[in-house]
């Protein structure tokens, strides 16, 4: 979605099966990264493994309880780290709750989008001309 039709050198791209499910989206991102270690004879470095993980996961999420559903996903990891980008049905862009409800008591859920902009770089929102926006957002990869 972000990413010209040709690739990078070196860039390693994987995609889930529909339905698109968080537990997929984040097997794909794995494989990816794993793919790209392999590739260039590096260690995977678990933790900015398991943010990227945490990040596909919320973007997964979010698409399925705030916008209408998933309507495409794209992992691609190529330079300074992986991109995932996950598209859905609705135009509204995403904001950061308030984590204390009218009283000041601590209320359930609002933590994905502010775990999703801590953890990446270059984060993207675009509306898609048939509808729906796209997110990507990029983890740093040492």
């Amino acid at each position: 979605m972000e990413s010209p039709d040709t690739d990078p050198p070196g860039a390693v791209r994987a995609a889930p099966r529909r339905p698109y499910r968080p537990a997929q989206v984040r097997e794909a991102v794995q494989q990816a990264v794993c793919e790209r270690c392999r590739a260039t004879h590096t260690p995977c470095d678990a933790a900015a493994l398991a943010d990227a993980l945490l990040v596909a996961s919320e973007l997964t999420t979010n698409a399925i309880l705030h916008g209408g559903g998933v309507t495409d996903v794209r992992v691609d990891v190529a330079g300074p780290g992986v991109r995932v980008s996950v598209s859905d049905r609705s135009t509204e862009l995403p904001v950061a709750r308030a984590a204390a409800g009218p009283q000041g008591r601590l209320t359930p859920g609002g933590h994905g989008w502010p775990i999703v902009c801590l953890l990446s770089r270059d984060i993207r929102v675009r509306g898609l001309p048939a509808g729906g926006k796209c997110i990507s957002a990029l983890v740093p990869l040492p």
